[in-house]
């Protein structure tokens, strides 16, 4: 699930971040028939949606306010029903992309976790997730203003749209520390 940049072949316009939920990945449309893929981790089943938003707000070390939903069936969340500050411990990571649907926040964020093992899998709340180090670099890429476009079971993808074999990593594989803990709360708590 590292970042890479990988061909494209589809119809969103450069600027267009396109979401895939079942291959759990997120794509930033570059241009020239090139994307930036990302890893991704998405809702667990029931928390999950699908459909076309826009990015109308950015947040780096963003506060957390849990819904109040979550708030009601969550003690960790509970505790910070007022929101919690940016830091190390918040669930939404180093950077929050908000999402809108017209003038209508969403409640759904592109933010960053420190739970890396989460990518690859379906456990939050709805949010889309990525590891720090990718949401500060997909931050950095897009302005307020662009387009989300969230998939379901791979809808739109099924024609390959992106060349997954394209672009190689290059040099030495670099052996993984695994961290010896996390800095907060459970992984399915999460935005």
């Amino acid at each position: 699930f590292r970042r890479r940049r990988v061909s494209y072949a589809g119809p969103h316009k450069p600027g267009t971040i396109v979401v895939d939920t079942r291959r759990k990945y997120l794509y930033f449309v570059e241009g020239g028939g090139r994307a930036m893929r990302y890893g991704i981790g998405v809702g667990r089943q029931g928390f999950s949606w699908s459909g076309s938003a826009v990015i109308k707000r950015k947040a780096k070390w963003p506060t957390w306010t849990p819904p109040a939903a979550m708030v009601e069936r969550d003690p960790f969340a509970a505790e910070w029903a007022d929101g919690m500050p940016g830091g190390p411990r918040n669930p939404l990571g180093a950077r929050a992309l908000y999402l809108y649907q017209g003038n209508v926040d969403t409640l759904y964020r592109i933010h960053g976790t420190f739970v890396p093992s989460s990518i690859g899998k379906a456990v939050s709340s709805g949010c889309i997730r990525m590891i720090n180090a990718d949401v500060a670099d997909l931050y950095e890429r897009v302005p307020t203003g662009t387009r989300v476009i969230v998939l379901q079971n791979g809808a739109e993808l099924e024609g390959d749209q992106f060349d997954e074999e394209d672009e190689k990593p290059r040099g030495r594989r670099r052996k993984r520390r695994k961290p010896g803990f996390f800095l907060f709360g459970s992984l399915e708590d999460e935005c």
